[in-house]
């Protein structure tokens, strides 16, 4: 798959890798940056959406999209665990669902943009989750120098896979794009209950924030992993 993401926002939160443990399928470890594991809400929309062999289907190739997240590895090989997606199509969710067994949901969402300041927002309408919205706006900053290795925000964005688990299975997608070119952002507003709908609270304490104006991004078909155990894991797609 092609896509195209952009006016994106990371919305970082440090957590305690332990609440989040039971979420995830046993077979994956957390992945923690100082002893610290990070939850990601991260607004953004899509757009230049199809298959590589495929022209963009008409009414799935642009939509808005919001994911709750955060960072797990396997055997050393870190990527990326989504609690949620939300997205703004409904035909995008199907397939996401079905081809990546990954937790899209449907919403109804908005972005508007006046200057460098964006308005989001988000509310599920699908009987598949528990209710879940979030409503922000915030101001664009400056560029920022590129995610060096090693550094926190190189391990929060600098993602080239993802996990995904059902029926008892692990599975991964490789993910390809340049690095992100990030720039600050400060919260105008916030309102969310994304975190809590997973049973979480939210963490104290602020957001580290980075945006990212516009990314080109190829995504792999599913592999599975391994034969997940019997008695480890969580199947969230529904």
């Amino acid at each position: 798959m092609h896509q195209n993401w952009g006016k994106l926002l990371f919305i970082h939160l440090a957590i305690d890798a332990e609440l989040l443990r039971s979420l995830i399928p046993s077979q994956l470890s957390v992945d923690t940056y100082d002893g610290k594991a990070w939850i990601g809400v991260v607004p953004f929309t899509m757009w230049g959406i199809r298959a590589s062999f495929l022209p963009p289907i008409p009414g799935t190739s642009a939509f808005h999209e919001l994911n709750v997240r955060t960072y797990v590895h396997f055997k050393g090989l870190p990527g990326v665990w989504f609690f949620s997606l939300d997205a703004a199509n409904s035909l995008a969710v199907w397939g996401a669902r079905t081809f990546y067994y990954l937790p899209y949901f449907n919403a109804k969402m908005s972005l508007e943009q006046r200057g460098s300041r964006i308005e989001y927002s988000s509310m599920r309408n699908d009987g598949r989750g528990p209710a879940a919205d979030l409503h922000a706006a915030w101001t664009i900053g400056e560029c920022l120098a590129q995610a060096r290795p090693g550094s926190l925000e190189f391990f929060l964005t600098e993602r080239y896979c993802l996990y995904s688990y059902h029926r008892r299975q692990l599975y991964r997608s490789r993910i390809f794009h340049q690095p992100w070119p990030l720039q600050g952002a400060t919260l105008d507003s916030y309102q969310s209950t994304m975190i809590q709908s997973l049973g979480v609270e939210e963490p104290a304490g602020g957001p580290l924030l980075h945006y990212a104006e516009s990314i080109r991004v190829d995504i792999w078909p599913l592999k599975t992993v391994r034969t997940a155990s019997r008695s480890g894991g969580v199947d969230l797609t529904g």
